[in-house]
């Protein structure tokens, strides 16, 4: 599991260096940069240790996205090494990168089911949804894709 979060990390590194070295190119090689606003809704429950994330990513349009990446950090620590949804790895002990796919304007995004056990039983847990990555596009409106999300043990789904 260490070696594949590296592999990861080191493919990261890398397209981060390639898109970087892209924008620094001459003034006259510039693209305009697309507008997409990149939006995460969803749900988050806790009960007796269970974590349970129902997410929905999807673009508001005007444009729309090849891919994105959804980030989802925990403040509590998930028990062990557990399985996660397709196109979705760990990026550290509390936190999941998952990838959208294509995100097309105005249409039905990606959706995520994440099941995790906790540490122990908390009695809550903070949920924060953000995008770590969109093309390179330019998001107008923000709002709709950074939450904080605060569970409480009940058992009840917090909507975001």
């Amino acid at each position: 599991m260490c070696l594949m979060r590296k592999v990861l990390w080191a493919a990261s590194a890398a397209v981060v260096l390639v898109v970087c070295t892209g924008a620094s190119a001459g003034a006259g090689d510039r693209a305009i940069a697309p507008e997409a606003d990149v939006a995460h809704h969803g749900r988050v429950a806790l009960t007796n240790g269970r974590l349970s994330v129902r997410l929905l990513t999807e673009s508001h349009g005007p444009g729309s996205l090849a891919n994105a990446t959804v980030r989802l950090a925990f403040s509590v620590s998930p028990a062990g090494a557990q399985a996660l949804p397709a196109g979705c790895l760990w990026a550290g002990d509390r936190m999941v990168f998952c990838a959208t796919g294509a995100l097309r304007a105005g249409g039905v995004g990606r959706q995520f089911a994440l099941e995790l056990r906790t540490v122990g039983a908390p009695d809550e847990v903070v949920v924060t949804v953000g995008t770590q990555w969109n093309g390179g596009a330019t998001d107008r409106n923000p709002q709709n894709n950074e939450h904080r999300v605060l569970a409480p043990a009940t058992g009840d789904s917090y909507a975001f």
